[in-house]
């Protein structure tokens, strides 16, 4: 069975553990560690990496290697500090790929259309 775990600042990953995900803790003073981190993840048996959108602007480049790799999933979140829109730009991108259309937001750019 595939692990899942959550990568973020503390205060927006720590309700994750009560759910059973293994919770990851990154602030300002190691987040250049992360990319390391979630590479060592998906290596030991994880299969879904939450990160918050914060922490994951710090890694792009691992995180697109990351996603390369089939059967590994790196999904973008909000954190306390709020959504940035990366998140739901990645899931956009993603169905876009995989269906060869927009179909969620009808064209918009930023997913904003209402």
């Amino acid at each position: 069975m595939l692990k899942i775990a959550v990568m973020g600042d503390w205060d927006s990953i720590y309700g994750f553990g009560a759910l059973g995900m293994d919770t990851f803790r990154f602030d300002e003073m190691n987040a250049q560690t992360a990319g390391k981190q979630l590479e060592q993840l998906f290596r030991s048996g994880y299969g879904v990496v939450y990160i918050t959108e914060w922490l994951a602007a710090k890694i792009p480049k691992e995180i697109e290697s990351c996603r390369s790799v089939p059967g590994k999933t790196v999904v973008l979140i909000p954190g306390i500090s709020g959504n940035t829109g990366e998140g739901i730009r990645n899931v956009k991108r993603s169905v876009e790929q995989a269906v060869g259309s927009d179909i969620l937001f009808g064209g918009s750019d930023d997913g904003d259309d209402k």
